[in-house]
C-alpha cells in the first residue's frame, strides 16, 4: 500500500489523492500538518527519496522567506525545523516500500504506481 504524506490545504496534494482514488490505488493518508513527522520519520523519508532536507523545503512559503531564507543550516537543523513546521515540507510525498517520490506533477505519480 502507498502512504501519502498529505496537507489538505494543498491543491496538488488533494489532486494526487483524487488521482489515486480514481485509479483504484490503495493508499493511506498521513496528514503531516495535524500529525507532524518526527525527526526520525523525516530522516527515513529523506533516505527513501534520496534527498537532502533542503531538497524538500517549500521555499515559496512565507515562513521560509521570513525566517529561514539564506540561512546555511546543517541537515539536522533543517530536519528539526521540518518536524516543527511541516507546512515547509514539499507535498504530497508518496511512499511505497523502500522508495518515495514527491508527487508533483501528478503525471509522475502514474509511473510511480506502475512500478
Amino acid at each position: 500500500m502507498i502512504k501519502v504524506l498529505h496537507n489538505n490545504t494543498c491543491s496538488k496534494s488533494r489532486s494526487v489523492l483524487e488521482y489515486l482514488d480514481e485509479n483504484g490505488v490503495a493508499f493511506e493518508v498521513i496528514d503531516i500538518v495535524n500529525h507532524p513527522l518526527s525527526e526520525d520519520e523525516i530522516r527515513t523519508v529523506l533516505k527513501k527519496l534520496d534527498m537532502k532536507p533542503e531538497d524538500i523545503l517549500r521555499k515559496n512559503e512565507s515562513l521560509y522567506r521570513e525566517k529561514y531564507a539564506n540561512q546555511h543550516l546543517s541537515d539536522d537543523e533543517w530536519i528539526s525545523i521540518l518536524s516543527k513546521h511541516p507546512e515547509l515540507i514539499q507535498r504530497p510525498i508518496l511512499i511505497k516500500g523502500p522508495v518515495a517520490l514527491i508527487g508533483r506533477p501528478v503525471e509522475n505519480v502514474r509511473f510511480f504506481i506502475e512500478k
